[in-house]
């Protein structure tokens, strides 16, 4: 159920009076959209999203290019331990 700003005005209005039920339904009109403005900031623009995506892919080709120098690392040390067992 949803109440608009006439409803709302029409309900305080025969409980408040004219002048006191514009007010409140302004104030709450101006604190709903101080509420949104405020939330609006917090969205992620096309902007930023592409700027994440760029990070993301140089973030993975990093982890890539250390993930093979530590295998190329483990597996030179693991052949010249088996070697020097060998020997």
């Amino acid at each position: 159920m949803t109440v608009t700003t006439l409803d709302l005005y029409q309900i305080l209005q025969s409980k408040l009076g004219d002048k006191e039920a514009k007010a409140l339904v302004e104030f709450v009109e101006q604190k709903v959209q101080s509420h949104l403005k405020e939330e609006m900031n917090s969205f992620a623009t096309k902007s930023d999203i592409h700027y994440l995506d760029v990070k993301i892919e140089k973030v993975r080709a990093d982890m890539i290019k250390w993930m093979f120098v530590f295998w190329m690392g483990q597996i030179s040390v693991t052949v010249a331990l088996v070697l020097l067992v060998l020997k």
